[in-house]
């Protein structure tokens, strides 16, 4: 297989049935880098308040993105609480090839929106929610001008959660929850073929699948609180189109299908708070990536096209710190390592994935009826380095690969 992957990745001029046979099964591997990773490997941001904190919340969790970080703190929340939140961020990606020649992913902004909605019953021990957020997403485009324009060009991940809740109060320090996650995705990819000048394949599909979020809260001292939450793993099976141009001489087009393993994840945290001032938190977040092995894509019209990725499960390991100064302002700051997940012999650009340095700052209000907050952060990797054999698929790909992005998140409850 890498030998029939290392032909179909070399430029030729000439058409043959063989080689196009080879390049659409080349092409169905890379679409599932890019449904996978589209510029961002996961979205753990999905409030500002907890952005500031480098998203070490499931211990505190005490505003409507509970839904997310830890179900079972929307049990703190009095009455209706609606929050609107807007996550925006520029993925700042660089590359250098062995020969110097070097390259930057279009750093357009990109927007993800936030709802979420509580409402805890009165005289009641219950509270039930609705979110709405993408916990995976984004999008690259490196033009079609690069040394690995053969191996990728563009890619962009659209991955939805609708996720109500219901959260129980079982005693006044310990609170419990769960709910189902309604996930709808859409992938698509570009890159060059190398078969004539100007050709290009390129892929659309979309899916559907559901999972579930649990979490339990419990703070048996009011210095102390400790948080744990769970989201299941997901596997989406996209149906779509894939397409070749210029057609002819190339096929216009043909129905694909293939499934993608979204993986399960914890994120366990505890919570110390020296006065009602401060509160300092420090999460350990688990991902099972190393669940996601091989993704296989059926009806390509070539027989079943297998893609072997052997990720490795990670860890991000988050901390946080607010003090509050009164009249109901607070500041934050956060920290944040991230693990790659991605090992070197499959790593694609469209998945720039690296040991992250993520750091942070926000600050916001709580009041009567409304609340705001605002955050910023950055993620950096100095570089890292690709050098695969030049039997590898992803060879053309070789070069040093460096991260700066930036991003930012502003959010506002009403309470009523």
């Amino acid at each position: 297989m890498q030998n029939k992957l290392r032909r179909f990745i070399t430029p030729i001029r000439s058409f043959h049935p063989t080689s196009l046979t080879l390049l659409l099964a080349g092409s169905f591997s890379f679409v599932a880098l890019c449904n996978l990773h589209a510029g961002a490997f996961r979205l753990p941001n999905q409030d500002p308040e907890a952005i500031a904190r480098g998203d070490a919340v499931v211990a505190t969790a005490d505003n409507p993105s509970a839904i997310y970080y830890n179900p079972a703190g929307i049990t703190q929340l009095e009455g209706q609480n609606v929050r609107l939140g807007l996550y925006v961020i520029s993925p700042g990606e660089k590359y250098t090839s062995p020969s110097g020649v070097t390259a930057k992913a279009n750093s357009d902004l990109e927007a993800v929106p936030q709802v979420y909605y509580v409402n805890t019953f009165t005289n009641m021990p219950v509270s039930v929610g609705l979110g709405m957020y993408c916990p995976y997403g984004l999008a690259l485009d490196w033009g079609n001008n690069t040394p690995f324009s053969a191996v990728a060009e563009k890619g962009s991940l659209l991955y939805l959660s609708f996720n109500p809740v219901i959260a129980w109060k079982i005693h006044r320090t310990l609170s419990i929850a769960i709910g189902p996650t309604i996930n709808y995705s859409q992938a698509t990819f570009k890159r060059a073929i190398g078969l004539i000048p100007g050709d290009q394949f390129s892929f659309d599909g979309d899916g559907v699948n559901y999972g579930f979020n649990a979490g339990i809260l419990w703070q048996p001292h009011p210095m102390w609180s400790f948080g744990l939450n769970y989201r299941s793993a997901t596997e989406i099976s996209y149906e779509g189109t894939s397409s070749t141009s210029p057609s002819p001489p190339l096929p216009a087009s043909t129905s694909t299908s293939g499934s993608v393993k979204f993986p399960q994840f914890v994120v366990g945290g505890v919570s110390f708070r020296p006065t009602t001032n401060w509160n300092f938190e420090f999460d350990l977040d688990w991902a099972d990536w190393g669940s996601l092995e091989q993704i296989v894509f059926q009806n390509t019209g070539f027989g079943n096209v297998p893609l072997t990725l052997d990720y490795r499960s990670s860890f991000m390991y988050e901390f946080g710190a607010t003090r509050q100064l009164g009249k109901g302002y607070f500041v934050s700051v956060g920290y944040i390592y991230n693990e790659n997940s991605s090992p070197d012999a499959n790593f694609n650009p469209l998945i720039p994935d690296s040991n992250l340095q993520l750091g942070s700052v926000g600050f916001g209000r709580h009041g009567k009826r409304w609340d705001w907050a605002i955050a910023y952060h950055f993620g950096y990797n100095g570089g890292r380095a690709i050098n695969n054999p030049p039997t590898a698929p992803d060879y053309p790909a070789n070069g040093t690969y460096k991260t700066f992005n930036n991003a930012f998140d502003i959010a506002a409850t009403f309470k009523f």
